[in-house]
């Protein structure tokens, strides 16, 4: 066992640097959200989707254009509008008069990275056409199944602070993203960096591709090899099940907070996470540290919090972190 996690290791070692080249041409453009470009890889290596949230200017939209433009693969960027159709994202049958047929046309969401701007300004019958997308990476158009591009990767965005015209994403939708990332404003000194990098109307040159899509395929594949000890699974186990049952585990005082916790997903989506994090780390295992980093993205969107958690101005932050003080290390 020691010498496969040592020869996985080594491989990482090796590999891991196209992800650092990668990082670094979107670092290059995309100033003072380390966090945000670290989650973007890590999502990239562990195969799922991102959910971004922020106010408006926090370079989310230009992280995810980096993030493909670093990639040579295809990208398309929906901009989603209350009057959005379930056809305009994954496609339909047109008619063509000259045959007398209908055929197929794909919609956009046939791309290896699709930006989904603003989504929560869709409407139910869109979210619910981009779910069978997310979690099934498929798409039906008139009876026939149509496989999506492998890899496939949605990065949504949406913007907290608005009401109007909003439709709030639903449980089921929300956790088929693998990391909710929260952005935040950028340090003083970082945004002068900015209006030295972005500050003229002149449009910035692409990046140059860093990893084709035969790249993302084998760093994915090996990312899934890295090792995780029964030690680790049970301490994930633990923490997805203390937010299902507080109480259970020394923290009744959360317990009146907590309408519903993580499901398996959340262990899943854990597991994977923490691969991802080791990989970034240049290590062919992973610690309990890989697992509480990733943590608050993975369960922030999972936790349904109750009415009294609303009344006290707690967060699904704050139930997370609780949790992590709580549940011993292994």
């Amino acid at each position: 066992m020691e010498s496969d996690v040592k020869a996985i290791g080594e491989e990482v070692v090796r590999e891991r640097g196209l992800i650092v080249a990668l990082r670094d041409a979107m670092s290059s453009v995309v100033l003072g959200q380390e966090r945000l470009v670290d989650r973007l890889l890590m999502a990239l290596l562990a195969n799922g989707h991102v959910l971004l949230e922020g106010v408006p200017g926090l370079a989310k939209t230009l992280a995810v254009q980096a993030l493909a433009e670093g990639l040579d693969g295809s990208f398309a960027r929906l901009q989603f509008t209350p009057d959005l159709l379930p056809a305009d994202l994954v496609g339909t049958l047109v008619y063509s008069p000259k045959s007398g047929d209908f055929f197929v046309k794909k919609g956009p969401v046939f791309a290896n990275v699709v930006l989904a701007d603003e989504i929560n300004r869709a409407p139910a019958k869109v979210q619910s056409a981009l779910l069978e997308s997310m979690q099934e990476r498929q798409v039906t158009i008139g009876g026939e199944t149509f496989a999506l591009p492998d890899p496939f990767l949605v990065l949504a965005t949406q913007n907290p602070i608005e009401q109007e015209g909003t439709y709030p994403l639903p449980e089921a939708q929300v956790d088929r993203f693998l990391f909710k990332v929260h952005v935040g404003y950028p340090e003083r000194s970082v945004e002068r960096g900015i209006l030295d990098l972005h500050g003229t109307s002149r449009a910035r040159e692409p990046l140059a591709p860093v990893l084709s899509i035969e790249d993302v395929l084998r760093l994915r594949e090996l990312t899934d090899r890295i090792y995780v000890d029964e030690k680790i699974k049970a301490y994930v186990v633990e923490l997805v099940h203390a937010t299902r049952e507080p109480a259970a585990h020394g923290l009744e005082r959360l317990a009146p907070l907590v309408e519903f916790g993580g499901s398996p997903r959340a262990t899943l989506s854990l597991v994977r996470g923490a691969r991802a994090a080791a990989f970034v780390a240049a290590r062919g295992y992973v610690t309990p540290q890989d697992v509480k980093d990733v943590a608050p993205e993975v369960l922030r969107h999972r936790l349904v919090l109750s009415y009294e958690a609303e009344a006290r101005q707690v967060t699904a932050d704050d139930i997370v972190n609780q949790v992590l003080a709580e549940v011993p290390v292994p």
